[in-house]
């Protein structure tokens, strides 16, 4: 986050951004940046260092004389819990407020089970990370919850998910009352998995283009820096784009046509069921490719095609510098971006292909968890938020 300072009137919270972010790391730098005076930096610094959130160490180099102490965050003020909801598994992670992970657990869940049976689950499972940890309720600042699909982000629910019938509409944040009142935010699943990205590479990507191919099809867009929403938070549901190549098969979704009804991981799977092979899940046919499978591999690599023949164009419109490819399908990384890339590049303008970098996600398993929780930490350390807690 960046922080300009017209008047020397800049609060404790956003004095603490700037140290959170390693913009400023000694009272004089927080001096010279936000123009404050050496008694309101102090009577900052101090506010912050009560609450926890900044350590001041001697540890600057020095011109002569006593050394400058250094301010750092402290990573240690607290913890986030995270929770990245899935179709059949759910990933569960305890981090600290740089969101690092402590521990993690999965859930591994019936296809089709509702909020009221595994919402429950899911909080006691996180109370027993914490307790393993040693760490106490009152020590949890936020909750971030990913789900596949579209969120409605204001009521803290799904939108609209294909995937997890019988959830549209029933707010999550409710289910963790017992445990916390801190704030508990949802969001979709491949815009979390994007932030994770954007946390590990910030500083050299402002354009980026996430997919997340698993059983179902979505993008995490960034441009310019901002993560891109849409009007209805539906920005990146590219699954159900129409496609040629699937004219009159049906998809999940009640319709025809979708690029999910013949590349999603769901369509994956069906396939190989028809031609008699156990399979249950995207999970197992990206095993079987790994194994060297041939038709598990030729349809991984079909799927990359078909997923490249429609992000060609949301490529040349959104001209990114990286294309990320996240999700169960990126196991199979090699043989999934070998049909990707031959349509991208196919297909989108020589101009915006050329400098394009095509790349696995940081995080790979984890990125989910991850980028919940640095999406409710960007929420909780805000400098509005750091400040209402010091008021």
């Amino acid at each position: 986050m960046r922080l300009s300072f017209s008047a020397p009137t800049a609060t404790a919270g956003e004095v603490f951004v700037l140290i959170r972010d390693g913009a400023a790391t000694t009272r004089s730098e927080v001096g010279r940046i936000t123009g404050l005076s050496r008694t309101a930096v102090a009577a900052r610094v101090a506010a912050l260092h009560a609450r926890g959130l900044v350590l001041e160490r001697e540890e600057g180099s020095s011109t002569g004389g006593r050394p400058p102490a250094r301010l750092t965050f402290n990573a240690d003020a607290g913890v986030v819990l995270s929770a990245a909801l899935g179709r059949s598994r759910t990933r569960l992670g305890v981090c600290n407020l740089a969101g690092d992970v402590l521990a993690m657990a999965d859930v591994d869940q019936e296809i089709g089970i509702g909020p009221d049976d595994l919402m429950p689950d899911v909080v006691k499972r996180l109370e027993v990370l914490l307790d393993d940890l040693g760490r106490g309720r009152n020590e949890v600042m936020g909750v971030g919850l990913s789900i596949p699909g579209t969120a409605d982000r204001a009521r803290g629910c799904s939108l609209s998910s294909p995937i997890m019938s019988g959830w549209d509409a029933i707010p999550l944040a409710p289910y963790f009352a017992a445990l916390t009142g801190a704030p508990v935010l949802l969001d979709n699943d491949a815009n979390v998995i994007v932030l994770s990205e954007r946390r590990e590479h910030r500083e050299h990507f402002e354009n980026v283009l996430l997919i997340k191919a698993s059983t179902g099809l979505g993008a995490g867009i960034v441009a310019g820096g901002v993560l891109q929403r849409g009007a209805l938070g539906a920005a990146g549901e590219f699954g159900h784009t129409k496609t040629p190549a699937a004219v009159g098969v049906s998809c999940r979704c009640g319709d025809t046509g979708c690029l999910e009804a013949i590349a999603g991981g769901w369509a994956l799977v069906r396939n190989l069921q028809q031609q008699g092979r156990a399979v249950g899940h995207i999970r197992a046919v990206v095993d079987l490719a790994a194994t060297g499978d041939p038709e598990a591999l030729r349809l991984v690599r079909e799927s990359g095609r078909q997923i490249g023949e429609v992000l060609a164009g949301a490529v040349n419109l959104l001209n990114p510098e990286v294309l990320v490819v996240g999700g169960d399908m990126s196991k199979a990384y090699d043989t999934f971006v070998a049909g990707l890339r031959e349509t991208v590049y196919g297909n989108a303008t020589a101009l915006v292909t050329r400098e394009l970098e095509i790349r696995p996600s940081t995080y790979g398993e984890e990125s989910g968890v991850i980028g919940s929780a640095a999406m409710i930490l960007d929420h909780v350390l805000s400098a509005r938020a750091v400040d209402a807690t010091l008021g």
